[in-house]
């Protein structure tokens, strides 16, 4: 495989689909493997790394929201972007997804054409935001190697979904982001959320942070930024 060639993970039991979607990423270039169940896609994860992951939510062993999750315990797997292929179009479906730690969400069916526009978009957003330098916001660091945050030196727990806005935000500290621009750039260049989710997501950060809650501040009628002042 060339060192420059992007390497795609599909992880989906549908012979069709595989066929259309391999055929196209390969058209553009792309290095593709293909598994058909989750026990052999942690075996191909091991084996290497991909840059991409296209990850079924319905698989014969397990759901494909199970390896999600493994994954983004993981601290060798939890920052490889994952777009979901699923039949379930349900907004509670979509938001169970990106809370288990999708970085997208495609529903079936779909066209190759389209797949392959939001793999580019996903990786296009996810190279800027791959700096490994530690952030610091008052009390609050955020080191993005191990995808921990320390409250005063002390970790604390935080969802995948809080991690991703907090740490977009401590990359753009005193910047006010309305909620259609935290869902285009957190979440994605498309509206897969309704806006009123992102309050959802700033309320459970801001009680992840405890008594530093506090940084996360909204704007009224416009949106939210992290303030240190």
């Amino acid at each position: 495989m060339a060192a420059d060639k992007t390497s795609v993970l599909i992880v989906e039991d549908e012979p069709a689909i595989v066929e259309l979607v391999s055929f196209s990423l390969r058209e553009a270039g792309w290095h593709v493997r293909a598994v058909a169940n989750v026990a052999e896609a942690w075996e191909a994860l091991q084996s290497r790394k991909p840059h991409l992951m296209f990850l079924d939510w319905m698989l014969p062993d397990q759901s494909g929201l199970r390896l999600l999750s493994r994954m983004r315990s993981d601290r060798d797997f939890q920052d490889v972007p994952v777009i979901m292929l699923t039949a379930k179009s349900m907004e509670e479906d979509k938001i169970a997804g990106l809370n288990t730690g999708a970085d997208d969400y495609v529903t079936k069916p779909f066209s190759p054409r389209e797949l392959l526009a939001r793999a580019r978009a996903l990786l296009r957003r996810k190279s800027p935001e791959q700096a490994l330098q530690t952030m610091t916001a008052g009390p609050v660091t955020l080191d993005p190697v191990s995808c921990s945050v320390m409250l005063h030196g002390q970790r604390i727990e935080i969802g995948h979904a809080e991690y991703k806005l907090l740490k977009f935000f401590m990359a753009h500290p005193e910047r006010v982001f309305s909620r259609s621009q935290l869902l285009d750039k957190v979440w994605g260049d498309h509206v897969v959320i309704e806006e009123r989710t992102v309050d959802v997501h700033v309320l459970r950060l801001r009680k992840a942070l405890k008594e530093a809650e506090h940084l996360i501040r909204t704007v009224r009628s416009v949106g939210y930024m992290l303030s240190e002042k």
